[in-house]
């Protein structure tokens, strides 16, 4: 196999553009002269400027197929992609039934697919590739990569850009990014909780992420971003944080990507599956800590975090992985 134009299909979201990173960097390494294009969505769009790996983005509009026509542009938008010089080969990281019908489009060209594909993915595929669906995404993604031959030689490579600094004032000395709200059915803490890590920490916070609800009162030790920043400058904040301390969510996937000092915190989901893939990071389940991909933490029940967890956590951050002045 030596294909010319190869297309991923991988159009959302944080976590899982994050994840698939690494199979695109196995894929640029065996085939380098290969034209390789990313579909991607919009708003993730800037997580693959400069990436040295691939050569073009293709942007998924998917807000413009929304709504009770959104099917009919969704349509004409598939078959606008006729008239692109088609790809040799196509792999649908997604798996869905949208990243399908775009493989589709190119009539005759073969399409690799894992076997976990849902919303009937896999009838539009030439070739499956059997995967654990309890694996963890990085390695299932690499495994659809594999399937071409293309392997990786060293650990998983997250391309990444440096990002923006943010326009607000960052703490001048080493500092702690907390992220403790998630989209998710049941990750995020409670105001409470996010007021007493902060306390407890006693070093400078910087507060981020996406969330519609208020936590009054925050201590003086907290620069507060929250629906404040941009990806970009979410991934500098990241970049730059001396520890970085987040519910299970993109960004904390995000922050994996570039630092093991990193503590993941995990109610329900399975942290072997869903946690943070780097070695060095550390995972916070059902009132315990343990390494990043150990095991046993698969096994733990669901706990939602209260603040005397939270309180702990904060201690454990200070005392075990961050040693920098406290703010008082």
């Amino acid at each position: 196999m030596n294909p010319g134009r190869i297309l991923v299909l991988k159009p959302s979201s944080l976590g899982d553009i994050v994840h698939t990173l690494p199979a695109v960097a196995a894929l640029r390494a065996k085939f380098p002269g290969a034209r390789l294009t990313w579909m991607v969505n919009p708003e993730w769009a800037p997580l693959l400027e400069g990436n040295p790996q691939i050569d073009e983005t293709l942007v998924f509009p998917r807000a413009d197929f929304r709504g009770p026509r959104g099917w009919l542009r969704f349509a004409r938008w598939c078959r606008a992609l006729k008239k692109q010089t088609p790809p040799d080969l196509i792999l649908d990281f997604q798996g869905l039934l949208r990243t399908a019908l775009v493989a589709r489009a190119f009539r005759g060209v073969p399409v690799y697919g894992l076997s976990d594909a849902r919303e009937g993915a896999h009838l539009v595929q030439t070739r499956t590739i059997p995967v654990d669906p309890k694996a963890h995404a990085v390695e299932r993604y690499l495994a659809l990569a594999a399937a071409t031959g293309a392997t990786l030689a060293g650990p998983p490579e997250f391309a990444l850009p440096e990002g923006d600094r943010p326009s607000e004032n960052i703490p001048a000395g080493p500092f702690l990014v907390f992220h403790p709200f998630s989209r998710g059915r049941g990750k995020s803490l409670s105001a409470e909780a996010v007021l007493a890590f902060c306390r407890a920490v006693d070093v400078p916070v910087v507060l981020v992420g996406r969330t519609g609800l208020a936590v009054p009162g925050l201590p003086p030790n907290v620069t507060n971003l929250l629906n404040r920043t941009s990806l970009t400058e979410l991934l500098w904040l990241l970049r730059q944080a001396a520890f970085v301390v987040s519910v299970d969510s993109g960004p904390m996937h995000l922050a994996a990507a570039v630092t093991d000092q990193l503590l993941a915190i995990h109610t329900w989901s399975d942290p072997c599956q869903v946690g943070p893939y780097r070695p060095g990071a550390h995972i916070w389940k059902a009132r315990d800590f343990f390494p990043a991909l150990d095991p046993v933490s698969s096994s733990t029940p669901e706990v939602a975090p209260s603040p005397q967890d939270a309180e702990i956590m904060a201690r454990w951050v200070r005392e075990k992985l961050l040693p920098i002045s406290p703010t008082r």
